[in-house]
């Protein structure tokens, strides 16, 4: 499927009112180094496990998808693209912020 669409369902007949809608969100170019990710780690409300968090990603799913799946790997953990944050299941922050660096990102936070 495309990803400039999204699916939009109906809930009048099920499975019969699928339309597609244009997708108008706008990806931003990455210059990796004029870009600073910031990491924090939660474990607030996440029933006591620790996740790393890069937040103040730009908007760009593409590119920021194959990151993250570099990211997981490299970690050896699961993890998730929320709307313009990348979270890591446990705390990773020094593998995150090497493997950032090594890709030419600005990082801060600890």
């Amino acid at each position: 499927m495309n990803d400039d669409y999204e699916l939009v369902y109906s809930s009048e007949s099920p499975g019969q009112n699928l339309s597609k809608k244009k997708n108008t969100a706008k990806s931003q170019s990455i210059d990796p180094g004029s870009t600073t990710l910031k990491l924090r780690l939660e474990k607030n409300k996440r029933g006591g496990k620790t996740v790393t968090i890069i937040y103040e990603v730009p908007h760009n799913p593409e590119y920021f998808k194959k990151i993250l799946k570099k990211l997981k790997a490299k970690c050896g953990s699961g993890g998730v693209m929320k709307d313009d944050t990348l979270e890591i299941q446990g705390d990773h922050r020094e593998k995150i912020r090497a493997e950032l660096e090594k890709l030419g990102f600005k990082v801060k936070g600890f």
